[in-house]
């Protein structure tokens, strides 16, 4: 990254008329919304059981900009022990995208493939972190391939009248 936290070799600003190249890169990510609840506590850590997890992923996409797209990966855990919840984490984590030259046919497979694929190992960390200083072992989600499920998705939607859109990455 630069002085100015632009990722090297993207450059924001117009280029000469021979710059045609098509360009696409990170320009900033951040966490948007971050909530834990921890609503039976001090009993919970009395429980010795294991609380069973439930993982939720949302993807959103929105242009922001004439050139920059906004992707937002909501994660949702809840975690129940013996009948009651132990924590419950809401994690919405953004990144900013810049393209340059990019076919707009083109920017929708890299935001609902490409970009989660970037953003998820920051969002699994601060996750992680949430839920160790909640009191609880760290929460480590296995790896997903953001882009299996884009195509998979896409197949899907193939056959129906709605295509995805990107400005919400869903039917």
């Amino acid at each position: 990254m630069d002085d100015l936290g632009t990722p090297q070799g993207f450059d924001m600003t117009a280029g000469d008329a021979a710059d045609t190249a098509p360009a696409a890169g990170m320009i900033s990510q951040y966490v948007k919304d971050l909530s834990f609840e921890n609503p039976n506590a001090p009993a919970i850590y009395q429980n010795q059981a294991a609380p069973g997890i439930d993982v939720q992923f949302n993807i959103g996409a929105q242009q922001v900009g004439e050139e920059v797209h906004e992707l937002v990966l909501k994660i949702e855990v809840r975690a129940e022990a013996e009948g009651k919840t132990a924590f419950i984490v809401d994690l919405s984590y953004a990144g900013l995208f810049g393209f340059r030259n990019v076919p707009a046919d083109q920017i929708q497979p890299f935001m609902l493939g490409e970009a989660p694929r970037l953003l998820f190992p920051f969002a699994r960390r601060v996750l992680a972190d949430a839920v160790r200083d909640g009191g609880f072992p760290p929460l480590l989600l296995e790896p997903i391939d953001f882009a299996q499920l884009y195509m998979q998705q896409a197949e899907a939607n193939a056959g129906t009248a709605q295509p995805n859109t990107p400005e919400t990455g869903h039917a």
